[in-house]
């Protein structure tokens, strides 16, 4: 299957993030400069952080930073009170955490599962007793793998344990996902680029009010992406340094176009596409052995899919054959690079497009075999 030219103006970019972006959000981006030390930056600021808190579900300060989400996790585990820090790894972006603790100079443990595999509760409570540790680093939806982790019971378990909970959002936040206050969650980060679908260059964060005030004990925390800094910007609605305005224009775009679509809707259109695509997988795989979802059933993203393929397929092979068609997909990650591709069902897409794009995809892994 290829594009038609009747096609060209829908999306065909189906990568795990950075994800597709209307043309109107990024028409936004042209609107002229203005002082973001003036009273209409100010006007700007106040007003996407409405849209930004309804997002997190906080009542807190939502930080703007002009950066990648990986800015505002080494910022996190700057600012994280004194102590060891236990990293839950169960992909590259958990892991990513641990590098940032070790490259940070911060003491720290990791607790690995197989990739694909969820979390055990029990076992990372027990790891919680074995050691006291002041923060868990932990990632929501592992786009590496498409796992989903159960942030509000990880959250519970570290409150218990005297520990506060560090949370990377980056493929949930805007997918109807994520609660940070209900789930008393201290710090919880995301990236434009994912399923907010904007351009990639700003990340957004949200500290618990004890997160916030630990925060100005950390020695080390740096000065650009200084949280105590982002904090005291905020009473002003400025950011602490020149931010990306044409970014923050085509931020404000989005958040208007995510509020019209209302977020519960967006939610249960995440949730169908994550159904459509494991449905798909599974029909395959009852053909062609060996294909389906890499995630158990019952922790799985509604925004990544990580799907197998049947034995003697390579991976890079498919995500260059579906690039033949037309179509972007994303390969599988790290040592799931042969054996998996990855399917980006986020942001603004939609059923009627990635039905598109499963038969793209169906039809290169059916040549493969």
């Amino acid at each position: 299957m290829t594009v038609s030219s009747s096609e060209t103006s829908l999306s065909t970019f189906f990568l795990p993030g950075p994800t597709y972006v209307r043309p109107e959000v990024l028409a936004a981006m042209t609107h002229p400069m203005i002082s973001h030390r003036a009273t209409g930056f100010e006007e700007l600021y106040e007003r996407l952080q409405g849209g930004l808190r309804a997002i997190f579900r906080t009542s807190r300060p939502v930080y703007v930073s002009s950066s990648s989400a990986t800015g505002l996790m080494e910022a996190a585990v700057r600012a994280a009170p004194a102590g060891p820090l236990l990293c839950l790894v169960g992909g590259a972006f958990g892991e990513r955490f641990h590098k940032l603790a070790t490259r940070c100079e911060r003491e720290s443990d990791v607790h690995q599962v197989p990739l694909g595999a969820p979390f055990d509760l029990n076992a990372v409570e027990a790891a919680l007793r074995a050691r006291r540790y002041s923060a868990v680093t932990v990632v929501h939806s592992e786009s590496s793998t498409g796992v989903l982790t159960d942030v509000r019971e990880i959250a519970a378990l570290a409150r218990a344990h005297g520990a506060m909970t560090i949370v990377d959002c980056v493929t949930s936040a805007g997918a109807g996902l994520v609660d940070a206050d209900g789930w008393g969650v201290d710090f919880a980060l995301t990236g434009s680029q994912k399923a907010m679908a904007l351009p990639p260059g700003l990340a957004f964060g949200v500290a618990s009010e004890a997160f916030a005030q630990a925060a100005r004990g950390a020695r080390s925390r740096g000065m650009y992406l200084d949280l105590v800094e982002f904090e005291e910007f905020h009473a002003k609605r400025q950011t602490p340094n020149t931010p990306a305005l044409p970014l923050l224009f085509a931020l404000d775009a989005q958040l208007d176009h995510i509020a019209q679509e209302g977020l519960e809707a967006r939610f249960a259109r995440h949730a169908a596409m994550l159904e459509r695509t494991v449905a798909w997988a599974e029909a395959c795989g009852a053909r062609l052995p060996g294909m389906g979802i890499l995630a158990p059933a019952g922790a799985r993203s509604l925004t990544v899919s990580s799907v197998t393929l049947p034995a003697g397929v390579d991976g890079k092979q498919i995500v260059k054959a579906v690039g033949a068609r037309g179509y972007t997909i994303g390969g599988g990650y790290g040592p799931l690079a042969s054996r998996c591709v990855r399917i980006g069902h986020m942001g603004d897409h939609t059923l009627e497009g990635l039905e598109r794009c499963l038969a793209v995809c169906e039809a290169a892994i059916g040549e493969a075999v």
